[in-house]
């Protein structure tokens, strides 16, 4: 496994490994590595090759009072964990590596940017979707995979990719969650136990939400207040948002009439934490 700190190495490795297998597989991460970040991992094996990880914490998708300073790092561990995977490229660059000392350039899926967590923090998607486009610029994959844990995220990098006519394939892996249905997250590690499980009320809120739509509810608006009275029963836990929206669009659905993304954004403590479920009629 080579481990590169450079654009111009990275670029040059990419490329090679690329001419050699055939086919590049990506796999973007912050970090922090958990069983999720390893599941995504494994399903790019399972179709290159030739897999590349990057291991960069994007400081221009924090605000400013987040938790970009305390967000966790731990090269050593995340190295250690990529080499048993057998992944062959690892790009761990510097900020100062990655963004210019005052930039001025930025790609902004306006309108979807805007909406769920886009609403909740301001500027959080400008940062991803510009580290995104960087990140697929410099190493040149032909497919990229992503959690469907961050399913906003990756509806906007879809529409990204679509709109400026990348050459990458976007693939989307199924959530991974503890035994008790928490999903995995690098954030997790900040929960105490009470707050850990406090957080249950995400996974919680989803599938009764699913077996109210299972038992024949189709109103979006019933559905969501059943989700808030489960969110009022936990108090130690607030509700940022809990929403039922076009999959595509993120706009809001009226009725669960085709396939709708149910995603709930919650502060658990300190602790944002977020979670989803694709329901279909």
């Amino acid at each position: 496994m080579k481990v590169i700190h450079t654009i111009d190495e990275m670029r040059a490795c990419s490329r090679a490994a690329k001419a050699r297998s055939g086919h590049l597989a990506f796999v973007p991460t912050m970090g922090a590595l958990h069983q999720g970040h390893l599941s995504l991992v494994r399903a790019a094996r399972s179709r290159s090759e030739a897999v590349a990880v990057s291991i960069f914490v994007n400081p221009t998708q924090f605000a400013a009072g987040e938790d970009l300073a305390v967000y966790p790092r731990n090269l050593e561990a995340d190295l250690k964990a990529l080499e048993r995977e057998n992944v062959e490229l690892v790009f761990a660059p510097l900020v100062e590596e990655m963004y210019a000392p005052a930039n001025l350039t930025w790609v902004v899926v306006d309108g979807l940017s805007q909406r769920l967590c886009g609403q909740s923090r301001p500027g959080h998607f400008r940062g991803v979707t510009t580290v995104v486009s960087k990140l697929f610029h410099i190493v040149e994959p032909d497919s990229a995979f992503f959690g469907q844990k961050d399913a906003v995220q990756v509806t906007i990098i879809k529409r990204m990719v679509r709109e400026l006519n990348m050459a990458v394939s976007i693939e989307v892996c199924p959530i991974v969650r503890d035994p008790d249905g928490l999903a995995l997250s690098s954030r997790n590690a900040y929960l105490k136990p009470k707050e850990r499980e406090s957080a249950l009320v995400l996974h919680r809120s989803l599938e009764q939400t699913r077996a109210l739509v299972e038992a024949g509810e189709r109103s979006c608006e019933r559905l969501i207040e059943a989700a808030k009275q489960e969110f009022r029963a936990q108090p130690s836990v607030r509700l940022d948002y809990f929403a039922i929206v076009d999959p595509e669009t993120l706009e809001p659905a009226l009725r669960i009439e085709s396939p709708v993304l149910v995603a709930v954004a919650a502060y658990v403590g300190n602790t944002r934490l977020i979670d989803n479920v694709v329901l279909r009629a």
